[in-house]
């Protein structure tokens, strides 16, 4: 144990009546006795109290019973103050006992002594020093500390410390549990798990680890150490592996009630069991259990078995897996099988889909299975699959089930149908999910009309990349009537789910009428799963075309329902859209903490954690760390961005082209923006391209294709329809300033960079009104920064009075320099309110362009001798967030050896040894959300002043 375990010497007893004893000569003495079960720490704590700093003048006498040597003697240390450190009292004869007991009794002033006992194994429980009443000295203080096992956010740091920081919540979990958070057993145990050159940190991983040396040989020298008459009552909890029950213990120990409640006596006055709560009755250490039913012979594990099989069908409710899990141990096969089917049939129906996804898992995996066995669960398997979460063992056990031709047609469709859906939706292998639904579709055509309108829909969904809108439009006419024919509402809402996804993705007109018939009310679990999807498509549709007030709406009424239909795969998808709204409407604060959970959470099913990838990336970029930014749209590795959804896909290529672009890698940029634009061309869902376009058409032009730009632009506009898709309109508005900015002839630019400021303040209005505030204030800067590029290709209106003669060309407000300064000045603001370290760095640099700074300085402003001017504060952020200093130089219009002089002087006021010691020393984390304005005598700096 550390000093963060909570019962530490200095944190525990510094300055306590133990200390106080020690540390003044006429002090009354102090007997501490500290208790608690084996492996929590106890010599530990010894160490540390003779370890006391304030104490250190004190003799120590150290002493442990049962060992060589016994309790110290009491005249070791005669009339001198002396702490007295003994260990393991409960192992002391009766001799020890009687030395130890005179010399706490004759404890001079000055002195103070510690004596630890695990309680469980007192010869007599509650007297520590034998059962003769202690004659307690009047003047002693007499105290107890107990330790006890760790909490949980203990063993997380135990686990971070021993593993790395991959431990996740379940992992920790799971390893609280069955280790008891004894600390002993939690070291011993991650010691063993770290040795393993395999080790994924996975739940199952723990849950199938042995008890660790120390916890096996204590708990079975325990065992042992009863009569063998009295073992049976251990074996049967070993098997039960659980607080169980007196009633039941005894009926599987197969004692009786007279001998066997002597044997549990027994072995609660042995310590080989606990009383764990009322009536209950098992191991401290749920991990201990494993190494009894290590050490027993086959058949005697077998009649144990199936003794409990029998024991706790008697329960009610029964609790059907762990009765199949003793049948199965027990070798009744048939038992076993019934016993699995009832499991999961009950586990579906309460919505516990994992639960059930894992007992048919590892039951269909089983070597030798019948065929008409494997016929009957894997159906129950798909099932709770398609609704629950990512699983590859159960992709692979349908994939090789589906292979048997014995299988009726029926079942294999079905299976075929489950196993496309989750290549698709929870693997992200679209390929294979197509064509196992199109067969499915065929399979199912004849003989389950409502199952094959169910394949019919899925192959209407438009989010998978490859197929056009038109082929997914086919499926869904096919599927409507496939639906309508086979008289099933479940089917029906399934497909009814389907055309709202397509519906709202496209933006078509009847679109939200569609979602106002999805049946929220329905007490059916299967329809309301169904109408569950629907919502979470709906909510997410709203948030790619920018209704983000419905979308607020449908994502609570989405995330509700699947909840209460027990549907968690549609829940995780409303939660990665709630991250899209979070990041478009300016919700940034702790919004990368939240993505980071996400994907840590969804660690074994990267495509459902996609959304919160795209989002982090996004959320890179625009604080600056590149590095980081290109690793998160990239998806940390865990698969191709092609096989993302393609919304997403390309949102994260209009990133990616951007980053390509401020890195002055224009063919890059050009080539990612293509690939993209192709995809979602090919698609033909085109408010998909809000997030591609704008980038995508500076790129191109950038690269010299100026008239695929053209065409760009053009086909967007023209794949709107008349349906509510703001976001897109505002982006095609965005697209359209882009291409007038970057392509105004020389003759005429001027007029063309007006005409481009115009088109951008048109943008920044329609964003406003969503509202996202990112693209509002990007497009604003773009405004600005046209009207200052404009100036210096005609006559500047600063200066210019309101009794001038008003410009032939554009609308004074619109060519004013002192607005456009002004506004750049509000966008800088903006960005750093945001967290957009680079923007804000970018635009104060565009500002510093208008108004180079004075050489020398201005009477009355500071020198920063001491600390860091506006400037170096600012190279200091853009370099602790990741950028080299050849990009800090571009973003900012300097040299790289002006950024280069800028981050030296930053090291230095700062006392930084390196770059990373510079984020911690500027309080920069890994998640900079909020960065202050610079401030001058506690006003915060505006951006004009900074120039």
């Amino acid at each position: 144990m550390g000093e963060d375990d909570g019962v530490t010497a200095e944190r525990g007893f510094a300055g306590s009546p133990l200390a106080r004893a020690l540390t003044g000569e006429r002090a009354q003495p102090v007997l501490l006795f500290v208790e608690g079960a084996a492996g929590v720490g106890k010599s530990h704590l010894l160490q540390e109290l003779a370890d006391l700093p304030e104490t250190a003048d004190v003799a120590r006498s150290w002493g442990r019973c049962g060992a060589s040597g016994g309790p110290p003697h009491e005249d070791e240390h005669p009339n001198t103050p002396t702490l007295w450190l003994v260990d393991d009292v409960h192992r002391a004869d009766g001799d020890e006992l009687l030395r130890l007991r005179q010399m706490l009794e004759a404890l001079p002033p000055g002195s103070a002594a510690v004596v630890t006992y695990r309680s469980e194994e007192l010869p007599v429980p509650g007297l520590p020093l034998g059962e003769a009443p202690m004659a307690y000295p009047s003047r002693m203080t007499v105290l107890r500390h107990r330790l006890g096992p760790w909490d949980e956010a203990r063993v997380r740091r135990a686990a971070r410390q021993a593993l790395g920081e991959g431990c996740s919540p379940e992992m920790v979990r799971t390893l609280h549990e069955l280790t008891g958070g004894v600390p002993r057993v939690v070291v011993d145990l991650l010691t063993e798990l770290g040795e393993r050159p395999a080790f994924g940190g996975t739940v199952a991983e723990v849950e199938r680890a042995a008890a660790p040396v120390r916890l096996a040989e204590l708990v079975l020298s325990r065992t042992r150490a009863l009569a063998p008459e009295d073992q049976p009552v251990v074996w049967a909890a070993a098997v039960l592996d659980g607080a169980v029950g007196r009633n039941e213990l005894l009926a599987v120990s197969g004692l009786g009630p007279g001998p066997g409640n002597a044997a549990l006596l027994r072995a609660l006055q042995g310590a080989a069991l606990a009383e764990l709560g009322e009536d209950r009755y098992g191991f401290p250490v749920p991990l201990a259990a494993s190494a009894v039913r290590a050490s027993l012979p086959g058949p005697v594990r077998q009649d144990l078995h199936r003794r409990a099989a029998k024991v706790l069908g008697r329960r009610q409710p029964v609790p059907w897996a762990a009765v199949a899990d003793h049948h199965r141990a027990a070798g009744q096969s048939r038992r076993w099988i019934n016993a699995v089917e009832r499991a999961a049939k009950s586990a579906a129906a309460s919505s516990r889909h994992q639960e059930a996804i894992t007992l048919l898992e590892r039951t269909l995996a089983t070597p030798g299975l019948p065929p008409q066995v494997r016929a009957r669960l894997a159906p129950l398997l798909a099932r709770s699959a398609v609704t629950g979460l990512r699983s590859d063992q159960t992709v692979e056990v349908l994939a090789q089930i589906v292979q048997d031709a014995s299988l009726p047609a029926a079942v294999r469709g079905e299976l075929r149908l489950d196993l496309g859906l989750m290549l698709c939706n929870q693997m992200g292998r679209y390929p294979e999910g197509w064509r196992a639904l199109e067969t499915a579709a065929a399979e199912l055509h004849e003989v389950r009309p409502g199952l094959a309108a169910r394949a019919m829909g899925a192959l209407s969904s438009p989010f998978w990349p490859g197929n056009s809108i038109g082929i997914h439009g086919e499926w869904l006419v096919k599927a409507m009537a496939a639906a309508d024919a086979s008289g099933d509402d479940t089917m029906r809402t399934a497909v009814l789910a389907n055309r709202v996804a397509l519906a709202t993705s496209c933006a078509e007109t009847d679109a939200w009428e569609l979602v106002r018939r999805l049946p929220r009310d329905t007490t059916d679990t299967a329809r309301a799963g169904q109408a569950a999807r629907g919502l979470c498509n709906a909510a997410d549709s709203a948030v790619w075309l920018g209704l983000h007030e419905r979308a607020a709406d449908l994502l609570a009424e989405g995330r509700e329902l699947s909840a209460r239909s027990g549907a968690p795969y549609f829940e995780h998808n409303a939660l990665g859209a709630q991250l899209l709204q979070e990041w478009w409407t300016g919700q940034w604060p702790g919004l990368a903490r939240r993505c980071e959970d996400f994907v840590a959470a969804t660690a074994d099913m990267p495509l459902i954690a996609s959304d919160a990838y795209v989002v982090r990336g996004l959320l890179a970029l625009a604080q600056g760390d590149w590095g980081e930014a290109a690793s998160w749209l990239s998806q940390r590795g865990t698969f191709g961005r092609e096989d993302l959804p393609v919304p997403l896909a390309t949102t994260a290529a209009g990133a990616l082209t951007r980053l390509a672009l401020a890195r002055q890698d224009v063919q890059a940029a050009a080539d990612c923006a293509r690939a993209a634009w192709a995809v979602v061309a090919g698609k033909g869902v085109w408010p998909w391209a809000a997030e591609l376009a704008p980038w995508a058409v500076e790129a191109l032009v950038r690269a010299g294709e100026g008239a695929t730009a053209q065409a760009m632009v053009q086909d967007f506009a023209q794949g709107l329809g008349p349906g509510q898709a703001p976001a897109a309109r505002a982006a095609l508005t965005w697209s359209r300033a882009v291409l007038a900015e970057t392509t105004a002839a020389a003759l005429d630019r001027r007029n063309g960079l007006l005409r481009a400021a115009e088109l951008y303040r048109a943008a920044a209005a329609a964003y406003e009104k969503l509202p996202r505030p990112y693209p509002r204030t990007l497009t604003a800067e773009g405004a600005a920064r046209c009207v200052l590029a404009a100036d210096t290709d005609g006559p500047s209106q600063v200066g210019r009075s309101e009794h001038d003669a008003a410009p032939q060309e554009p609308a004074t407000d619109l060519t004013s320099v002192p607005m456009a300064v002004a506004e750049l000045e509000a966008c800088a603001d903006r960005f750093t309110v945001l967290g957009a370290v680079w923007d804000a760095a970018r635009t104060r640099a565009l500002l510093r362009t208008r108004h180079p700074a004075k050489k020398g300085r201005p009477p009355g402003r500071p020198s920063h001798a001491d600390e860091l001017s506006p400037r170096e504060a600012e190279v200091a952020q853009l370099a602790v967030s990741g950028l080299t200093n050849r990009e800090i130089a571009v973003t900012l219009h300097l040299s790289p050896r002006t950024v280069e002089q800028h981050i030296a002087r930053a090291m230095r006021k700062t006392r930084a040894l390196s770059r990373r010691d510079l984020a911690r020393r500027l309080d920069v984390g890994s998640e900079t959300v909020s960065v202050p304005l610079p401030t001058r005598d506690g006003h915060p700096v505006r951006a004009s002043e900074i120039c």
